[in-house]
């Protein structure tokens, strides 16, 4: 069965339902200005932010909370470990604008998950039905929520977990397939999603391992998911998300081919609009961290970006790399 063209969220319709991933450092406002002008995302969801420190944040000036209007519809994704602090966030997220909120179950960093947040929080199922709750109260703007499969393969315990979210009032589930300490490398586990699905009536995005259209659609097809959230694949691949809805909903290419010499040059503009000139550099090698896979000699840009000591100095370098490998997108 094919996936569904579009889906419900709260009050929103999100067509086609590819989604990109809140990812810490990467998923600012120059990321996804970039994949919106590449076209075929359909939803938009930040870097992680904490709860707590949120209502005293500047969105004027702070580079997670620094935005553009094209950046729609956005999502901000928080973390936090009991309920005190969601209110005031919300708050915070409902006068900045926010299209809807995620909270964070499924982050497995160890500076999180000591401070009780993240995948530690997921454990807790009468925390997060209390923080749920509260904010299903406080806001009627869409609420999803981002998970892992746990900390061991627990049906009863995963499935659980999903009911308590929908049963408070959650507009979405997104199921990062694998486990907590899990790495990257680690096959996703596809069919776990599936387990979820067949008890939701809320609509569940898959998440990990989708690098491809072909990844794309098996994904689909063992976890039968209603859409896609998709993190280094669109960094490594901006143009991912407007592959995937030419392959999957028949939705027109804006570019075909890409200039990967373009899309490269296009971010770094874009960080040197949106941020201060000491915030531009790390995000550029970051960013180049992922893109450079792209091309068959790509370590010979990474090694040169992240050699560099200032933005001016990574730019004459990234321009001596693509003027001897120029690539298009196939």
């Amino acid at each position: 069965m094919p996936p569904p063209a579009s889906i419900r969220v709260g009050n929103l319709t999100i067509s086609p339902p590819l989604a990109l991933a809140p990812m810490v450092g990467l998923s600012h406002t120059a990321l996804r200005s970039l994949i919106y002008e590449l076209g075929g995302a359909g939803l938009f969801f930040t870097e992680m932010l904490s709860a707590k420190r949120l209502p005293h944040e500047n969105e004027k000036i702070s580079p997670c909370l620094i935005r553009s209007q094209s950046e729609q519809p956005l999502f901000y994704q928080v973390f936090l470990s009991e309920p005190s602090v969601i209110i005031p966030a919300l708050e915070k997220l409902e006068f900045i604008g926010a299209d809807g909120i995620d909270i964070n179950l499924g982050c497995p960093a160890p500076r999180l998950v000591k401070s009780g947040a993240g995948c530690a929080l997921s454990k807790k199922h009468d925390t997060v039905k209390r923080i749920l709750s509260a904010a299903r109260k406080n806001t009627e703007l869409p609420l999803t929520v981002k998970i892992r499969l746990g900390e061991e393969l627990n049906e009863q315990r995963y499935l659980d977990l999903c009911r308590t979210i929908e049963g408070e009032g959650a507009d979405c589930l997104t199921v990062h397939a694998r486990l907590n300490h899990e790495k990257f490398c680690r096959k996703p586990r596809w069919e776990w999603i599936a387990k979820a699905k067949k008890i939701m009536r809320i609509p569940v995005l898959a998440n990990g391992g989708v690098f491809t259209c072909a990844d794309a659609r098996k994904c689909f097809d063992i976890s039968g998911a209603d859409g896609l959230m998709i993190g280094r694949g669109a960094v490594e691949t901006p143009w991912l998300f407007a592959e995937l809805a030419s392959s999957l909903y028949n939705i027109p290419k804006l570019y075909n081919p890409v200039s990967l010499a373009h899309v490269y040059f296009r971010f770094a503009s874009l960080l040197q609009q949106r941020f201060r000139p000491e915030r531009q550099l790390g995000r550029l090698k970051q960013f180049t961290h992922y893109y450079a896979r792209s091309y068959s000699f790509g370590h010979q840009l990474a090694s040169a970006i992240q050699n560099s000591t200032t933005m001016e100095e990574a730019l004459e370098r990234a321009t001596m790399f693509f003027n001897t490998h120029e690539q298009l997108s196939n």
